[in-house]
């Protein structure tokens, strides 16, 4: 999140040059590696796309800011990830809320909509422009269950405990504060609640998407698990992406 609530990343993206300012002290020079007990710290990129900030190991990616919204849209994005083979595995109920982290431009979450009449999606962005779009969009979509949510860097001002479901698509490995996204996420999620994390693989050289944009499946359970979410399973049915299902505990 530099934090534009996420969206997706290619290959190229329109990558955003947002930091903290203690990240903009160290890159001039002013400061040398900071260590942080909660499992941040900053130092020189390691990769050029990375903003100098680092959790649990692992540099977090610049993101894409809402100037890239058409690559969301993109013609070939089915194909090419599988989203109709993600949205049947995320095996919604007629009443479930979920939480779409990140919505971009809604490709999700208006097309979880139809699948949840008795419930409703909170469409998460940090960028007013992205939240404007999916209000503007809501009818056009025959979405009126969508609710559109200005969050910030560190909260997607979720209810408390009024989640059935979180769904974040190519965008943790954004998140400038993850540790605090992922608290605020596991008190927004029911006792029994589902995070599904959708992650380009790392482990896969042949996935054309820069390594920075890419996680692995160890780390991403290190980090999350270390939230307090158990890890549930590997959903290995997308073309090119981790689907990791992770749960609070009942």
């Amino acid at each position: 999140m530099g934090l534009t609530l996420p969206v997706a990343c290619t290959q190229t993206p329109m990558e955003s040059s947002a930091t903290l300012s203690a990240e903009q002290r160290l890159l001039s020079g002013q400061s040398a590696t900071v260590p942080d007990t909660s499992g941040y710290h900053l130092a020189a990129p390691q990769d050029p796309n990375g903003i100098g900030k680092y959790y649990q190991g692992r540099q977090i990616a610049h993101v894409m800011g809402h100037e890239g919204a058409e690559w969301l849209e993109r013609n070939d994005r089915q194909q090419e990830e599988g989203t109709d083979v993600l949205l049947r595995e995320l095996k919604l109920k007629p009443t479930d809320v979920v939480a779409d982290i990140g919505a971009g431009t809604g490709y999700f979450s208006f097309r979880i909509s139809p699948q949840v009449p008795k419930g409703k999606v909170l469409a998460v962005d940090i960028q007013p422009e992205m939240v404007k779009y999916l209000r503007d969009h809501k009818v056009q979509n025959k979405a009126l269950n969508v609710e559109p949510v200005l969050g910030t860097v560190r909260n997607p001002n979720l209810p408390a405990g009024g989640v059935d479901l979180v769904l974040i698509v190519d965008a943790y490995h954004e998140f400038d504060h993850p540790r605090e996204m992922m608290r605020a996420i596991r008190t927004a999620l029911r006792p029994g609640g589902r995070l599904a994390l959708v992650e380009y693989r790392a482990e896969d050289p042949s996935v054309p998407i820069k390594r920075i944009h890419k996680m692995s499946e160890k780390q991403a359970r290190k980090e999350v698990e270390a939230m307090g979410l158990e890890f549930v399973e590997n959903v290995q049915t997308l073309p090119q992406q981790h689907l990791l299902i992770f749960q609070r505990p009942k």
